[in-house]
């Protein structure tokens, strides 16, 4: 008996996915007075010449301008000599990196198998809901928050967990995730 040949794994992305994702690149430049050139020029002359220079880079620049600015990611790879799809594929793959300024508050709620079990699916599903933001979360209209993912922030026997710019908060549901969000909106 002969077996049919293997069927091919599903893509990744879509096409339309990918040609978003290209577009995305950072095709555009920063204009020669941008403010913000000679702060990224002054990151990759400190740590560029050290070994695997890319993650520290990313996280300084994203430390200091509050993201990594597509139009700044050409400058990042001449900087490092690499591709700009490299950096761009780095900056896609971890969670931490944004291409746009956080909220003034940054929500990260975890999205790891531990919290998962524990309800951590529906805390996600209210905090989006209760900032008004689509499902795979972002920035509210107003900036206050950012509601983001995280993929395991180490207390996974008092889950679910999240962090609140940058304190972790366990043993959480919904009305303690009101109660931490209400009284960050109102100590802005």
């Amino acid at each position: 008996m002969q077996h049919p040949p293997p069927q091919p794994q599903a893509l990744l992305a879509t096409p339309d996915e990918l040609r978003d994702r290209i577009r995305q690149l950072g095709t555009s430049v920063p204009r020669r007075d941008d403010p913000r050139l000679p702060q990224v020029r002054a990151i990759l002359a400190e740590l560029g010449g050290q070994p695997g220079p890319l993650l520290p880079v990313l996280h300084a620049v994203q430390d200091t301008l509050g993201c990594i600015p597509p139009e700044l990611v050409g400058e990042i790879a001449q900087g490092l000599n690499l591709s700009r799809a490299e950096v761009h594929g780095v900056i896609t793959y971890y969670h931490h990196f944004r291409s746009e300024p956080a909220g003034r508050h940054v929500l990260e709620l975890c999205r790891a198998e531990a919290c998962q079990a524990m309800g951590g699916e529906d805390l996600w599903r209210h905090a989006c809901a209760s900032a008004r933001l689509p499902a795979q979360g972002g920035r509210t209209a107003d900036g206050a928050f950012s509601v983001e993912p995280v993929y395991c922030l180490g207390l996974c026997a008092q889950s679910p967990a999240a962090l609140l710019d940058g304190r972790p908060h366990a043993r959480l549901d919904a009305q303690r995730l009101d109660a931490l969000m209400g009284r960050a909106r109102e100590a802005a």
